[in-house]
């Protein structure tokens, strides 16, 4: 038997840019994408805090160090310039690794900078 996981989560992201004439996905800093082990063209699950918008797309790298958050084509309509967003990644996990399972959670500043990473999130804690 296998579970669902979170294996990759980018919290409290700032929306930088929102380009609906562009053809999909979500364009995001290669350097943020690699600290959490997420990759092009990954599926991603982004929730919208400002709105409660929560809708899928794939991952384009965006300029190591810019800081980039962009949704681009139809997912530019479920988001503003400015909006907070959660971008989150599963895997499939064998039953006996489910326990051992640690997954990447990204805690990001109002400049899109990583300001920790965590291998799990605390229980009812306010990040």
């Amino acid at each position: 038997m296998y579970r669902t996981m979170l294996n990759g989560k980018i919290h409290r992201a700032r929306v930088t840019e929102a380009n609906l004439n562009y053809v999909g996905s979500i364009t995001i800093d290669e350097d943020i994408i690699d600290a959490v082990g997420m990759v092009p063209n990954e599926k991603v699950q982004i929730v919208n805090n400002n709105n409660g918008a929560r809708f899928e797309t794939y991952i384009i790298p965006g300029e190591r160090g810019s800081g980039v958050v962009c949704l681009n084509g139809a997912a530019a309509r479920l988001v503003q310039e400015g909006d907070i967003v959660i971008i989150l990644t599963y895997t499939l996990i064998p039953e006996d690794k489910v326990q051992s399972h640690k997954p990447k959670i990204a805690i990001m500043d109002e400049n899109n900078k990583i300001v920790e990473i965590l291998g799990q999130e605390p229980a009812a804690t306010i990040l």
